[in-house]
């Protein structure tokens, strides 16, 4: 017996269902193997639009506070620093990471910026384009089922499919990630920067100097264009921050212990 269509559909994306490695459920259609070719070829276009700075004391000051969170996750990532006065940061499947020069306004010290870059690690490691982009495609074949079935017109979703990896705002790199994935990688991101050895209080400054910034401006940060800083944010943040310090202990007494400087 032929099972129908949306039957067919809806088997697939229930075997694709998997969990976040907070526990949260969602749907991964991807491998990573597409993701990071995906990944791969939109950060070769980012550098083709954008200006990258030269090598030099910024640049070197933003490796070096890259290369200790990478250590934690493995693998060789690539870091590219943008001269922009945006404040906005971005990592991409494939282990690529950009920052621009306006996030340094903001994020003034190096755990303030241990927590931007370790934040947005965190949404490849959980694989939140993956599950960003799943869902637009799941949500593009339901239409597809719907237009077969009741012959309406469906709308082609390719510049959609890219926004939901986050290849389609500004310079095509900003993902508005649901609230429930910023929570997770806020977490994780905190793990990630108290195990190379920052100070966890660092991402508590920086999302006040965030809150401040979107406070005196009518155009926010572009990290905060979609999910502000809010307190909510700030409350759960330090909640965590006990297991974090006890993390950066434990990191610091293995010897790990980032110094880096912009003079």
């Amino acid at each position: 017996m032929r099972l129908p269509l949306p039957v067919i559909i809806l088997t697939l994306l229930l075997a694709a269902c998997t969990t976040s490695p907070t526990g949260q459920q969602q749907l991964l259609l991807f491998s990573e193997q597409d993701m990071a070719k995906l990944g791969d070829e939109s950060f070769e276009e980012i550098k083709a639009k954008e200006k990258l700075l030269p090598e030099g004391e910024v640049t070197a000051y933003v490796q070096c506070i890259t290369r200790p969170l990478t250590d934690r996750v493995g693998g060789d990532w690539e870091v590219r620093v943008f001269q922009s006065e945006d404040v906005n940061a971005f990592a991409l499947p494939g282990r690529h990471i950009g920052v621009y020069t306006g996030l340094l306004t903001v994020a003034q010290d190096p755990d303030a910026l241990a927590a931007v870059i370790g934040h947005e690690i965190a949404h490849v490691l959980a694989r939140h384009g993956n599950a960003r982009v799943s869902t637009q495609m799941a949500t593009q074949a339901g239409l597809e089922v719907l237009s077969a079935v009741s012959g309406m017109q469906s709308r082609p979703g390719g510049d959609d499919l890219l926004a939901a990896l986050g290849l389609g705002a500004q310079v095509g790199i900003l993902l508005p990630f649901s609230r429930q994935q910023e929570s997770e990688a806020d977490l994780l991101g905190l793990k990630l920067m108290a195990d190379a050895g920052f100070d966890p209080e660092g991402a508590l400054r920086l999302w006040r100097a965030m809150g401040a910034q979107q406070a005196g401006s009518q155009r926010p940060p572009e990290l905060l264009s979609t999910h502000p800083a809010s307190q909510t944010r700030l409350t759960t943040l330090a909640a965590a921050l006990p297991e974090a310090r006890a993390r950066q202990a434990a990191a610091r007494a293995a010897g790990r212990r980032p110094s880096c400087a912009l003079l």
